[in-house]
């Protein structure tokens, strides 16, 4: 079944690793693919209120049913990226990290291994309400980019039953495109993604 993704990642520092997915996945006629922008939310990102580009980006994931977050060593501290996750549970997606350090730049280097960045988005329940976290310096703090209460009924996952943050990896699975045949398997990852969902 065709299968339309959201792909989030960190465009200064993994742009060409992430053209070197997307060249995989975008090969058969039944994927579809979303969040592959070039250019644009960097340089709306340095132009652009945040409202502005909160909307942009909650645009870009109409329409999808999976995000995929291709990491790099930098990934998870991004602020996008984090305002992507915390969309894409609101909408419903299902969600999976690809780490990509093990592709070339355009310098043909190797990157090094970052922190899952679903390890860094979390949920906790405070005063029978559920709110996202970030971890920050070392700390969970509430999300400050999104911080209505959200309802049980909004998650696909286990909802949390304390103020101990929950982190969205412990739902959510990681693969490595290098070591684990990305170019063979992310179809397959993608629709684990989706299932574990409900999509």
């Amino acid at each position: 079944m065709a299968r339309r993704t959201f792909f989030s990642f960190h465009y200064q520092e993994d742009v060409w690793r992430v053209f070197n997915v997307r060249k995989s996945w975008t090969i058969g006629k039944d994927r579809e693919a979303d969040g592959f922008f070039d250019g644009s939310v960097f340089e709306a990102s340095k132009k652009e209120s945040d409202e502005a580009l909160k909307a942009f980006l909650r645009d870009g994931l109409k329409n999808t049913s999976v995000t995929c977050v291709l990491s790099g060593q930098h990934t998870a501290a991004r602020r996008w990226v984090r305002y992507e996750i915390v969309r894409s549970v609101l909408k419903g997606n299902g969600l999976l990290t690809v780490d990509i350090h093990g592709l070339r730049n355009d310098k043909q280097v190797l990157g090094v291994k970052g922190i899952d960045p679903l390890e860094e988005v979390g949920v906790y329940l405070a005063n029978d309400n559920i709110y996202f976290a970030e971890r920050k310096e070392g700390k969970w703090v509430k999300y400050s980019d999104y911080t209505s209460a959200i309802p049980a009924s909004a998650l696909w996952f286990e909802a949390p039953t304390s103020n101990t943050v929950v982190k969205l990896s412990k739902h959510c699975m990681r693969y490595d495109f290098a070591t684990q045949n990305g170019r063979e398997n992310i179809a397959g990852w993608i629709e684990t993604a989706a299932a574990l969902a409900g999509r």
